[in-house]
Order: C-alpha cells, then sequence, then structure tokens
C-alpha cells in the first residue's frame, strides 16, 4: 500500500509542477467567486476537523521518541504532517474542478459519479464515528449517553448549516476568527511572549530543510495521515472551487500552500510551547480548545454533505428544509452509529481515491483535445499582461 502511495504523491507533485508551468497565469474563477480570506476561511474549516485542535500534543511525545522521527524536532514533524506540502493536494483538485472539469463533465459519469458520491457520504460518515470514538479523550468523564448525544447534535447542526451556501461561509468566517482567538489565548497562558514565540517558531525551519523527507511515508503513522488528505483532496477541491475568487493558478497555489499553513504554524508553536513547559491545559482553555473542535468538526461535515446533496439533486431547495434535514440528519447518524460494526480504515478508502485519480488522468488523456484552450488562455492572459 505505501508504494501505491508514494507513487500516488509524487505524481500530484508532478501534476501540480506541470500545470503551474503550463498554465500558471490562467485565472481560476468559481460559479460563487468570494474574497480570498473567505475562500481561506471555507478551505481551512472544510479540510481540517478537531484532530488539528486535540492531536498535537498526544503526539510531539512520540516524535520525541521514536528513532524514525529524529531528523527534525517534533514541532517540525508535526507541521510535516498538517501543513504547507501536503496542501497541494487541493491545489490540484480546486484547479482541476475550477478549469477542467466544466470541460469534460468526466464527474457526471456514471461510475465516477457513483464512486465520488460513495467516498463522499463514506468519509463524512467515518469522519462523525471517529469524533464519536476519541470524544471521551477529548471531554474527561462525559458519559456515553452524553457522547451519543452530542454527536447526534453536532450531525445536525452540520446537516442545519449545509442547507444553504451561505451557513457553510458564516460559519467558516466564523470559526476562523474563533481559532485565531483560541491561538491568542493558548499563546498567554504560556508566558512566553513574542520572542519565545518566535524563537520556538524557528524550529519549524527543520521542516523546510528536510521537505523531501515528508513527500513519502516516513512511518505507517504517517502514511495514516497522508492516506487522509488523499481521501478529502477530491471532495474538497471539488468543494471550494465554486468560491475561487479569480487568481491566476500560480497565486492560487501560493495561497493555498502558505496561508492556511500560517495559523497552523502559529498553533503548533504555540502548543509546543505548552508540551515543552509541561504546562497543564485545564479549565476554561481546555474547553475552549473542545468547543473550537466541535465547530471545526461542524465545518468538515457540512461541507461534505453539501457537496453529496448537490451531486445527487437533493437540495434543501428541492426536498424542503424538513425532509432535507430529517433525511440527511438520518442518513449521516445512522452511518456513524453503524461505522462502530464495520473494519473501515481510511487507507481504504485512500486507496480508492487514489484508483479514482488514475481512472481520471486515463479519461483525461483519452479527452486531451478538449483540454488544448487551456494552453490558449493563458497565452492570452500572458499577452495582455505583456501589453497593460
Amino acid at each position: 500500500m505505501e508504494m501505491v502511495l508514494s507513487v500516488a504523491i509524487i505524481f500530484t507533485l508532478v501534476a501540480s509542477v506541470v500545470i503551474l508551468l503550463r498554465h500558471g497565469n490562467v485565472r481560476c474563477k468559481g460559479e460563487m467567486p468570494t474574497s480570498l480570506f473567505t475562500f481561506i476561511a471555507i478551505l481551512f474549516t472544510s479540510g481540517l476537523d478537531v484532530g488539528l485542535i486535540m492531536f498535537p500534543l498526544t503526539e510531539f511525545p512520540v516524535y520525541a521518541s521514536e528513532a524514525e522521527y529524529g531528523f527534525a524536532n517534533p514541532l517540525a514533524i508535526e507541521f510535516g504532517f498538517w501543513g504547507f506540502l501536503v496542501w497541494g493536494f487541493y491545489f490540484l483538485t480546486t484547479f482541476y474542478f475550477v478549469l477542467i472539469e466544466p470541460r469534460v463533465r468526466l464527474f457526471e459519469l456514471p461510475l465516477v459519479k457513483l464512486v465520488n458520491n460513495l467516498v463522499i457520504i463514506g468519509t463524512c460518515a467515518f469522519t462523525g464515528f471517529l469524533f464519536l470514538s476519541y470524544l471521551p479523550s477529548y471531554i474527561e468523564g462525559i458519559s456515553p449517553a452524553m457522547t451519543y448525544g452530542l454527536v447526534a447534535l453536532v450531525v445536525l447542526a452540520a446537516v442545519w448549516s449545509s442547507s444553504d451556501v451561505r451557513y457553510v461561509k458564516v460559519l467558516s468566517v466564523a470559526s476562523t476568527w474563533l481559532f485565531i482567538a483560541l491561538i491568542a489565548a493558548m499563546w498567554l497562558n504560556t508566558g512566553a511572549g513574542v520572542q519565545g514565540l518566535g524563537n520556538t517558531m524557528a524550529g519549524l525551519g527543520e521542516y523546510f530543510g528536510n521537505i523531501h523527507q515528508f513527500v513519502t511515508p516516513i512511518s505507517d503513522y504517517h502514511a495514516f495521515y497522508l492516506f487522509w488528505w488523499f481521501s478529502w483532496s477530491i471532495m474538497i477541491g471539488q468543494f471550494v472551487a465554486r468560491f475561487s475568487g479569480g487568481l491566476k493558478a500560480w497565486q492560487l497555489c501560493i495561497s493555498m500552500l502558505v496561508v492556511p499553513s500560517i495559523p497552523i504554524a502559529i498553533w503548533f508553536s504555540v502548543l509546543y510551547l505548552h508540551f515543552e513547559q509541561a504546562l497543564a491545559i485545564g479549565g476554561l482553555l481546555n474547553m475552549a480548545m473542545v468547543v473550537v473542535g466541535v465547530i471545526f468538526v461542524v465545518n468538515s461535515l457540512d461541507s461534505l454533505i453539501r457537496l453529496y446533496t448537490t451531486n445527487l439533486r437533493i437540495e434543501a431547495e428541492k426536498l424542503g428544509p424538513v425532509r432535507y434535514v430529517a433525511f440527511n440528519w438520518t442518513l449521516m447518524f445512522g452511518l456513524v452509529l453503524l461505522f462502530q460494526f464495520t473494519p473501515l480504515k481510511i487507507e481504504w478508502v485512500g486507496l480508492v481515491v487514489i484508483g479514482l485519480y488514475a481512472l481520471i488522468t486515463v479519461l483525461l488523456w483519452q479527452r486531451r483535445r478538449q483540454l488544448g484552450n487551456l494552453g490558449q488562455e493563458a497565452a492570452k492572459v500572458s499577452t495582455a499582461s505583456a501589453r497593460g
């Protein structure tokens, strides 16, 4: 499996480089363009979940003690699993759904459409299941009844939010600001000041100095993360492409790699200060982390629910708000409960998505003449820029 994963990652990197070299000046404008901040907020909150908030403090000790991670400090390792290069998956799929899919309509082919929507629905429910599984470790002493009740409410909130794209936008922007406020509160808790935070963030240089190490799996756990990024890549690109505001492809790539990585880098550095100083996180700070993490789960689920309901033409506008919420809540929460009795792993979903990548690549090669005008558009943009 790791060989397949490594080949797939290298393919996506090469494909992204080819796109930037050949079509870097083509503008990427979706059907519902937004400002860059709103676009990044939707991308950030849809593409991440509670793991960003809660996992690092449990993972730093592992990265500090296990030999395979010895080439860099734990902060750099953590950042490598979540930041910068891995966001290239989302750039590739966003570019595809903005500029290529409208010309070839491959995701309307029956087989591709079936697999795509099964992956979306399955991954959405699996995300809810992981939240259900880890919730007792996030909230100490929570009862089973409260656990199931909270998950049911989270799914309900996500379904309701997905019923109108305006809710998705508002929630994404609001949760981004809440995350920034959480970073500030946690930073103040360390007492490190600007210099202390800056000195800690300097450790991220070990990631960029060893970036080649993160291209292929370092360990089985890293492979798990990479499969997770792959399993989400098509879905997130498909969802956020509609909000792309018209940046050139090279600008979009830089924005998608750099801008989301900045809050991730600061957040991980603040948490790393807590790890190094052995600072306890309790009371209001712990509750704030849980609340922001829960909102991130809602953001992740609502974007996926919005995506598959749009693909399958079962939007709230068609079913009516009450039927829409009732149907999708029953489907999602039911699948979350069923996942407790299945052996499904995210690696399997990732393999299916890699297979979908391969199928799309073959179909694109067969339809390559339909894509010739992408190059013409790039030439027109370059000529216009030169004249200007």
